[in-house]
Formats: structure tokens, C-alpha cells, sequence
């Protein structure tokens, strides 16, 4: 594992640094500190440096003349990692409100005690944490835009999003499994309309017009999935399903963020991810659960297939 050391005392690097933003959520339930954010808080202000293996030399690459002589015989390139780590409230207000500032350029970040200015050019990675039931680790692949039913932290629901009418008539979705998870954990119970019609749709509506149903990340979830079990992190597999709760309406949102302002043959500048942990010690402890973040950005910022 690569040295991690406070962002103030490493030496300059070689090449431009990997930006990342971690996130965990704040309080909520009977979580007075939230278990995302035990684990993501003790990365704010590292840098992991990792040596980065070359481009791949294409066709048309000078390298591939006979006249080339590389400057260096190394075959690696020392970079270094920058981590940011910030928390969100539980509520759908807050994530509308800050995730589009962490996809802006520069990105814009609610005040953060000790961090460092963010990147002019955007982050290259932000990885969203959030807590789920008694378990593995959960790498989530893709975000929903609608099915928000359960209220968050203040008791708010998600927006009503207003839907064409061949859209409107194909009736309620039932939950999937991951959400009737996440219900009985948090003791929810959905409650139906007073008129006897059936429940608003809530999800994304203005501004997100133009996003799909669903958005999949561009990062290879079971590429590092096998990574991670090979490294020791043996408690952790893919998921087609975030609960339609805040961690998936967090995570749909970044991911459309980071999609806006680029032309769609195009991957996003800004990758982005989610990990599903779970409550402390059960079985994971937050250090195994902060190390597995740690060995999740390092793959992610150095892998050519990531």
C-alpha cells in the first residue's frame, strides 16, 4: 500500500495530482454520527502517492518510431492522490442544493474546516459513501431517477415530478427488494394518498429532463470488486440496486451531473462512484471499512480500465 501522508508535508509531484472528493452522510436515524462518515472523515487531507503505469502506445504514437529515445528507462510515473472528504445531510434538499457545485468548474463546495482549495479543473474522482443494513460492502452500478417514497432526515419527501400522461398510465412501480430493505431497516412505512388515487411519482424532475431512467457508472464495479478481494477486502460485491433512498438519489444525481456538460459520446471527466457500508462492526469495523475506500480511490485513479 502506498505511503499516506498530512497534505501539507509531501513532497511536489512529478505530474499533475489525482483530485478525489469523498463524501459520507451526517446524522440521522439513530446514527448520531453516521457510519459513512466515520469512515470517509479520516482521508480529509491525505495524499497517497502511487506510481501510474504508461499510456498504452498507440499506432500513431511518436513513441512507436525507431528514431524515439525515452527520456527515462522508468516504466512508472509517481503521482500523487489528493483526497477531500465532506459530509451531506440526509435530506433531498441538500443533496439538490450541493451536488451540482461538486461537478461545477471550479467546483463549489459547502464550508469545510482545514481544506485545501478545490481543483480549477473539476475532481477526477467522487466517490459517495453512505450506510446501509448488517452486511458486505456494496459497490452500487447504477442510479434511479424516480421511486423516492421514503422521507428523509427532516421528514421531507422527494420532489413530485410531473410525468407524461402514457407515463403516468403505466401505474405504480412495486419496490424492489434492496428498498423494502432499506423500509424495514429505517421503520418506514410509505403512507398512501388520502384519496384513495395512486401516490405522486417524486424523484428528478426540472433540469433533469433530459437524463435517462437510470445512469450506470463508467467505472468497472466487478473489475474492482475482484481487485478488492485479491487485496484482502473479502466482504464486498456489485449491486444493480442503491434502495431509492438518499444514497441512490445522491448517487443518481452525481452521476447526471457529471454527464451535463458533456457531449454524450463522451465519458464524463469526472468519474463517479458509490459504496454501500455497513453499520459499525457489523461485521466491518470503520478502519476496515476506510481502508477499503483507500484501496478503492488507488484503483480507481491508476487502473487504465477503471
Amino acid at each position: 500500500m502506498p505511503a499516506v501522508n498530512g497534505l501539507h508535508t509531501t513532497p511536489s509531484s512529478v505530474t499533475r495530482p489525482y483530485f478525489v472528493l469523498v463524501t459520507g452522510f451526517g446524522p440521522f436515524s439513530r446514527y448520531a454520527v453516521n457510519p459513512s462518515w466515520l469512515a470517509v472523515q479520516p482521508l480529509h487531507n491525505t495524499v497517497i502517492h502511487v506510481d501510474v503505469p504508461p499510456d498504452p502506445v498507440t499506432n500513431d504514437d511518436p513513441r512507436n518510431s525507431p528514431s524515439f529515445i525515452p527520456i527515462s528507462d522508468s516504466t512508472t510515473t509517481p503521482r500523487e492522490i489528493r483526497i477531500t472528504a465532506l459530509s451531506v445531510p440526509v435530506t433531498y434538499e441538500d443533496v439538490l442544493s450541493t451536488v451540482p457545485g461538486l461537478h461545477a468548474r471550479p467546483p463549489v463546495l459547502p464550508p469545510i474546516e482545514n481544506a485545501s482549495p478545490p481543483p480549477p479543473n473539476g475532481y477526477d474522482l467522487i466517490l459517495h459513501v453512505g450506510v446501509a443494513g448488517r452486511g458486505p460492502l456494496r459497490i452500487e452500478r447504477i442510479g434511479h431517477k424516480f421511486g423516492y417514497n421514503m422521507k428523509d432526515a427532516k421528514g421531507c419527501h422527494a420532489p413530485i415530478v410531473r410525468v407524461a400522461g402514457d407515463e403516468a398510465s403505466r401505474g405504480p412501480s412495486q419496490p424492489s427488494p434492496a428498498e423494502r430493505m432499506e423500509r424495514a431497516r429505517l421503520g418506514y412505512v410509505i403512507e398512501g394518498p388520502t384519496d384513495g388515487g395512486e401516490p405522486p411519482k417524486r424523484g428528478f424532475g426540472k433540469g433533469y429532463e433530459s437524463f435517462p431512467e437510470e445512469i450506470y457508472t463508467d467505472v468497472d464495479v466487478e473489475k474492482l470488486v475482484h481487485h478488492l478481494k485479491k487485496s484482502g477486502v473479502e466482504q464486498v460485491y456489485s449491486s444493480l440496486d442503491a434502495g431509492h433512498y438518499l444514497c441512490d438519489f445522491i448517487y443518481y444525481c452525481s452521476l447526471a451531473e457529471s454527464r451535463r456538460s458533456v457531449p454524450k459520446t463522451d465519458k464524463p471527466t469526472t468519474q463517479v462512484l458509490f459504496l454501500h457500508c455497513p453499520p459499525v462492526d457489523q461485521p466491518l469495523s470503520t478502519e476496515q471499512v476506510t481502508e477499503a475506500v483507500k484501496k478503492s480511490i488507488i484503483w480507481i485513479c491508476t487502473s487504465p480500465t477503471s
